[in-house]
């Protein structure tokens, strides 16, 4: 009997991309459902997430695995036979899963904190965005084309559907990301030449839109 894997995603969600590139890279067939978050959460996304009621959300077999770090975790477990997402080294494996949360905890909401403010309260987590993304193109270094190194790993699934909201975070901000991060912008650049990620990452302008509107909703603009 074949695996049924269903994703419940919505398409401005970088944690839900992160997931549709692991499936991709894993070469998994599934089917995508798109959520609207904002204003209509499904039934289903209620009932399979009731504790966050958030995507993503992935459905294997029936049975629900949520938050994106533990269903990229998962993907690789089950999935252990295709290519890795995750070093068999236990040290490897700590440090990228570190540098995962690392992203979530501090690139997440740094960037949704300048898309959420305004004068003094921007300027501060800007300067702190940038900090943390000096501190990740320090991790990336010069000797490897990629986080896991020569090939995408768990820490550029983590960090790489972020670029999607770039364009926001530096019109909110008034800063350029190539400016003070150069070397993270060749990362990017890199990453893009997979198709898994090329085929996922969403529209700069459309996610700036999107912002634009949660902004004007929640009367910061």
């Amino acid at each position: 009997m074949a695996d049924e894997v269903v994703l419940l995603g919505s398409w401005a969600s970088a944690f839900g991309m992160r997931v549709q590139i692991a499936l991709a890279e894993k070469g998994i067939k599934y089917e995508y459902r798109e959520e609207d978050v904002v204003n209509n959460k499904s039934n289903l996304l209620l009932q399979m997430n009731p504790v966050h009621k958030k995507v993503p959300v992935l459905l294997h077999n029936g049975k629900p695995v949520c938050e994106s770090l533990i269903i990229l975790q998962y993907i690789d477990e089950v999935w252990k036979d295709k290519t890795p997402l995750l070093s068999s080294d236990p040290y490897q494996r700590a440090q990228a899963k570190f540098w995962a949360d690392f992203v979530d905890n501090k690139v997440y909401w740094l960037g949704r904190q300048m898309c959420t403010s305004k004068g003094e309260e921007l300027e501060v987590a800007k300067k702190e965005f940038i900090e943390c993304l000096k501190l990740l193109e320090a991790e990336l270094g010069d000797e490897k084309p990629y986080f896991g190194g020569e090939n995408l790993g768990f820490v550029d699934l983590a960090l790489v559907p972020f670029y999607s909201w770039f364009y926001a975070y530096e019109m909110c901000g008034n800063f350029s990301i190539q400016a003070h991060c150069p070397k993270l912008i060749d990362w990017v650049n890199r990453c893009i030449t997979n198709d898994s990620v090329s085929k996922t990452l969403g529209d700069h302008h459309k996610v700036y839109d999107f912002v634009l509107m949660l902004r004007k909703h929640h009367g910061i603009d």
